[in-house]
């Protein structure tokens, strides 16, 4: 590991510490631009580091109060299954595809991160309104919301933050830095599901991941301390910038899968059907 990984992996951490996301979306480009990993390797490596990570950051967060356990857990339980068989339809999927799909997440995550708290912060204050449909509406809503968040990490190594925070704070009613930490231990156990469907299937570097983890356990350190001190709404705005022009990168690296599967990725068609029928055995 050089001093530019060890470096990037700093950065992951800081914006785990202070967003509560992020760690994934750096750190699969990181892996196959940088370090030179294989996509899917990339992708299995990200989940143990980003898992890492974000354990030692929500025990941090969990210390100064902002952890909501029954949320995460309820939050993390549905995810976790979504990861398990998001890793395994993974396997199903090229690994030019996976990455234009980790693109275009990344997009999407730019638009939640740009948005921001636009009626966040009014809706602790709604005292007014009805509690019993609040809740009705966050169940039918967060179920589906954290089993769609689990198959996006194991499929795409993406450990959810970007989408659980806006959830948290819209439907949780959490305040940023509440959400912030809650959801830390729910990418935990997404990542933790997510990674266990690729063991044994993939030679992950675990040296190099470690070494990578560990910058990024200093970095969530950092970020976990100086939270309270950063103007939140200036940096999630930046950093939206700056994951359009990744996903952007990306999707122009992959281009030649982008339009569709019938690239140099996709199945011919006079092998299609014994490949199914090799799959479903």
């Amino acid at each position: 590991m050089n001093v530019v990984g060890i470096s990037l992996g700093l950065l992951i951490g800081l914006s785990l510490g202070l967003l509560g996301g992020g760690g994934s979306t750096l750190t699969v480009p990181i892996f196959v631009y940088v370090l030179g990993f294989e996509p899917k390797t990339a992708i299995a490596a990200s989940l143990a580091v980003v898992g890492t990570t974000s354990l030692v950051g929500a025990l941090g967060h969990w210390r100064a109060g902002n952890v909501h356990p029954r949320t995460a857990l309820a939050f993390g339980a549905v995810a976790m299954a979504g990861a398990y068989m998001g890793a395994h339809l993974a396997a199903r999927i090229a690994g030019a595809v996976q990455l234009s799909l980790f693109a275009l997440v990344m997009l999407v995550s730019a638009y939640f991160m740009a948005r921001g708290r636009r009626g966040g912060p009014d809706v602790p204050r709604g005292a007014d309104a009805p509690a019993p449909p609040a809740r009705r509406a966050k169940v039918a809503v967060v179920v589906p919301a954290a089993a769609a968040v689990g198959v996006l990490t194991g499929m795409l190594g993406v450990g959810g933050g970007f989408l659980i925070v806006p959830a948290l704070i819209l439907l949780a009613r959490v305040s940023m830095h509440e959400a912030v930490g809650t959801s830390l231990l729910v990418i935990t156990m997404n990542a933790a599901a997510g990674l266990s469907g690729y063991l044994g299937r993939l030679d992950i570097p675990w040296a190099s991941a470690g070494a990578f983890a560990a910058a990024a356990v200093i970095g969530i350190l950092l970020g976990t301390r100086i939270i309270r001190h950063v103007p939140q709404e200036t940096l999630r705005r930046a950093f939206a910038v700056f994951l359009v022009l990744m996903g952007a990168f990306i999707l122009y690296s992959n281009r030649s899968v982008v339009p569709g599967l019938r690239a140099a990725d996709a199945v011919p068609a006079a092998t299609t059907a014994p490949q199914d029928r090799e799959m479903s055995r």
